[in-house]
């Protein structure tokens, strides 16, 4: 079964009506296609909860795959019967991936400084917002100028992670260029629009809305430098700037320093929250800035400090403390 078939076509219909992103859309298309040619092209409604079972077994057995892969694989291979075949899988035990959860890559503030100071333009920018902002790549290049409060130093982040919003911080240090930045954005938008083309939109809203690109609000604050077609309704606009452009220039200023971590985008989304708690920032905050459901998943950054909560200290710094029996 091919990515474009039209059993395939038909499940991505039904993820652009339940209004998923087509970056989850990508994901659980690519883990369910995987399923199917797992089990030699047979069609999903022909099989059952054990033949998911062996997929899921297969994946941990033979692919080594991660806690996080297999999690994937399962809400993907879920979509695919609870929601799209309305076929319920139910409760089932399966083996999980054994493979423990790594702690996450975090900067020091000399390194981020340093990092910062090699990059330039839209590159520093949008790295300084990841870090100061806490943002996944994805989500600082989709910011759009309307999600941007600088009276409140607030950004929206909309249909994140989870298909949901949430707000967060923005850093005041950052204001003139961003404002700078979003003044390019809107220049641009004004000569798109003489040709009839703007900023790409959620298709719901531009279908609704056929005017709506014209809007200065909808504008990307991180405009891709070449106009390409919608990927749902294929007309021409403009998206906003693909993540490779970030991740190389991430990759050219890394090079010019000596620091041997592996540092990625995410590094510094990791970073951001890393650096709240160590500054004595409520863990419960941290978790709604980043847009975390479970706090579980933001202490984790407690583990990456040393620190089981923030503002916990090793007993061993208490010992200076205490007046030696022998002075």
């Amino acid at each position: 079964m091919k990515g474009k078939s039209p059993f395939i076509a038909s499940l991505r219909r039904n993820m652009r009506l339940r209004g998923y992103s087509i970056r989850t859309e990508k994901t659980y298309v690519h883990w369910i296609l995987d399923y199917i040619r797992y089990h030699r092209l047979r069609h999903p409604k022909d099989m059952c909860k054990e033949d998911v079972i062996k997929y899921l077994e297969y994946l941990v057995n033979d692919r080594h795959v991660s806690m996080n892969t297999q999690r994937i694989a399962l809400n993907s291979i879920a979509y695919l019967y609870n929601k799209f075949l309305d076929q319920p899988l139910g409760r089932f035990d399966f083996i999980k991936s054994a493979r423990p959860r790594q702690l996450p890559t975090v900067l020091s503030l000399q390194e981020t400084k340093t990092i910062l100071s090699l990059l330039t333009g839209v590159h520093r920018l949008a790295v300084e917002l990841m870090y100061g902002s806490g943002l996944r790549v994805s989500e600082c290049l989709r910011i759009r100028i309307q999600d941007i409060d600088f009276t409140a130093n607030s950004i929206l982040i909309r249909n994140s992670k989870g298909n949901k919003d949430r707000v967060t911080l923005l850093s005041s240090s950052i204001h003139a260029r961003l404002k700078k930045q979003i003044s390019d954005a809107l220049k641009l938008q004004e000569i798109d629009n003489t040709e009839g083309v703007g900023p790409s939109m959620p298709h719901s809203i531009g279908k609704k809305y056929s005017t709506a690109f014209r809007n200065p609000g909808w504008m990307f604050v991180f405009p891709s430098t070449t106009i390409s077609k919608h990927p749902v309704n294929g007309k021409l606009c403009r998206h906003h700037l693909h993540q490779t452009v970030i991740r190389k220039a991430l990759k050219r200023a890394l090079a010019k320093t000596d620091i041997r971590k592996r540092v990625t985008c995410h590094t510094f989304r990791h970073t951001f929250a890393t650096h709240l708690l160590k500054n004595g920032t409520d863990i419960r905050t941290v978790q709604e800035l980043l847009g975390h459901s479970d706090v579980k998943t933001t202490q984790i950054y407690t583990h990456v400090i040393g620190q089981h909560y923030a503002g916990t200290n090793s007993p061993l710094d208490l010992i200076n403390e205490v007046p030696s029996v022998y002075t």
